[in-house]
């Protein structure tokens, strides 16, 4: 159950951070890919239900990333 949650609420909140920190999604993304691969790797995501949370998860975070960083660019110009 602790493997879920953290699979739903850790990919989506590093894009988001990483987003934050870089000022792009695209850089944020793929800092937190490299991170599911390092941790897959090393076979802490053992089972499909898990990289499909994670791949949903990662795509929630992208789509705020892509809103936050449009309305902080937004209101850099205004």
């Amino acid at each position: 159950m602790m493997k879920i949650l953290a699979a739903l609420l850790a990919p989506g909140l590093l894009v988001v951070f990483f987003s934050r920190v870089t000022y792009s999604y695209i850089v944020g993304l793929l800092l937190t890919v490299a991170l599911i691969a390092a941790s897959a790797y090393r076979g802490f995501t053992s089972s499909w239900p898990l990289i499909i949370i994670d791949a949903f998860s990662l795509t929630v975070g992208l789509w705020y990333s892509k809103r936050m960083i449009k309305r902080i660019r937004g209101a850099k110009s205004a």
